[in-house]
């Protein structure tokens, strides 16, 4: 069975006095617990319970922070079963920050108990909604103004989140045709704000994978808290919409660009002027050799909307590319750019498709362990803040040597610069030992007590 137990060392320096030992297990320290006790001491741990609602009625001796916390680090683990949630927490330091641990009392940790139950039937109290809605709380909330994080430029994307084809129980779920293949699953939209180093998703949508992006997005778009007046949005082709543009300029004071359709008449315009006026400058982008580009202005008449007295005036920086002499549009609502600016700005999309390869292929985002939709919305909210603190902690003194990887590359060369320790339980509590302080223990320890030990000091 599993034994909830509170941090105490005296209690257990007592017990080993008296002979009562109940366990013992040797710590090892790793990335994923150092990120998470950073997070601890920057008070972001205490604050999950500002915005994720306990429902619980029993079972509430372990804070709900603390519960929250752990799921956290099983997904930042790759540990993707509910039943993992009780043993995501290995280093000793996190343990005795945290002041709280689980074990189990029959040492069967293949077994993973966490009394499933227990966790099934707290998400069983929760609609999706409270998860989504929650996350961007907690982001927008707690997080940002805690970190004083206020991004300026933030990128705008969905991703489909797929499921098997041919399991109909995933609830919510729903079939679609994709570049000629059926596929079954969900959609995540998301807002991402550029850090100095890295991102942070800072508003999130989830919901069904058929609706166009735009429509699936366009109400988290206008009311987003995290954009403000002189910021900028940079959106793909599946969010051209002249109303959203007209709307973020005038409402929010916030710049949008896009690329525009070959088959609108302002991209023709834009190609049609910047030819005829064979001004052309060299890709800012040294890896586009064949790229040339050239400003287009006033291109605001090109592109009207259904009440064009308030369409907003509109630039483009045309791209041709000499070696196909294809030719590209980049849209901005920020006329005073120029066309390097334009591009520059544009080009740095990418990293929202970095974000999703991420934390599909690293994170396992796909991977679930249950058709119940709370439950795979739970899943993909804990997953997506361990995302973040991750990103959060790279763009830190003491992660910054890990700007720029992501989180397999760092844990395979990762180097704990920790010592081992010992966690010692004995009924209801547990103490963490230094090594030395364990040596010292078990030397004015008696026999009986020794032979307890003796598995842990095997293992060091």
């Amino acid at each position: 069975m599993l034994q909830l137990s509170k941090n105490d060392k005296n209690k257990i320096l007592e017990s080993i006095k008296c002979g009562e030992i109940d366990a013992a297990d040797l710590s090892f320290p790793n990335l994923i617990d150092t990120i998470i006790l950073k997070m601890k001491n920057i008070d972001l741990i205490s604050k999950l319970s500002e915005s994720f609602r306990d429902k619980r009625k029993q079972n509430k001796h372990i804070p709900f922070d603390i519960l929250i916390a752990l799921a956290i680090t099983a997904k930042m683990k790759i540990k993707t079963s509910l039943t993992d949630v009780a043993f995501a927490v290995t280093d000793a330091e996190l343990l005795s920050e945290l002041g709280w641990n689980i074990w189990d009392t029959d040492r069967n940790l293949e077994e993973g108990l966490f009394a499933e139950g227990v966790m099934r039937n707290m998400l069983q109290k929760y609609e999706a909604k409270e998860f989504i809605d929650s996350y961007n709380h907690y982001v927008q909330n707690v997080v940002m103004p805690s970190l004083d994080i206020a991004p300026s430029i933030h990128i705008l994307d969905c991703t489909k989140i797929q499921v098997n084809l041919d399991n109909k129980n995933y609830e919510n779920s729903e079939v679609i045709k994709d570049d000629g293949e059926t596929i079954r699953g969900y959609k995540l939209g998301t807002i991402r704000g550029l850090m100095d180093d890295s991102g942070i998703i800072e508003d999130i949508v989830f919901g069904s994978i058929k609706p166009h992006d735009l429509e699936f997005c366009r109400d988290m778009i206008l009311n987003s808290k995290c954009l403000k007046s002189g910021d900028i949005l940079i959106n793909d082709r599946g969010f051209i919409s002249r109303d959203v543009m007209n709307s973020l300029k005038t409402k929010k004071q916030v710049d949008t660009y896009i690329p525009a359709k070959k088959n609108m008449v302002i991209y023709a315009e834009a190609v049609k002027i910047a030819v005829s006026e064979n001004k052309w400058q060299k890709h800012p982008n040294k890896k586009r050799k064949t790229q040339e580009i050239h400003l287009v202005k006033d291109l605001g008449m090109m592109w009207e909307s259904d009440i064009p007295s308030l369409d907003v005036d509109l630039c483009a920086c045309v791209v041709h590319d000499k070696k196909d002499d294809q030719y590209y549009v980049f849209l901005t609502t920020d006329t005073t750019k120029t066309a390097k600016q334009i591009i520059n700005t544009y080009e740095l999309r990418p990293e929202i498709e970095e974000d999703y390869r991420q934390i599909k292929d690293f994170w396992k985002l796909e991977d679930f362990k249950s058709t119940k939709y709370n439950v795979i919305t739970f899943h993909i909210v804990m997953t997506l803040i361990g995302y973040m603190y991750f990103q959060v902690f790279k763009n830190m003194k003491e992660g910054s040597k890990y700007s720029g990887k992501s989180l397999p590359m760092v844990i395979k060369n990762y180097k704990a610069d920790k010592q081992k320790s010992v966690i010692i339980y004995s009924g209801q509590y547990f103490g963490v030992f230094s090594f030395i302080e364990f040596i010292q223990l078990y030397a004015g320890c008696s026999e009986e007590v020794r032979k307890l030990l003796d598995p842990t000091l095997a293992l060091v």
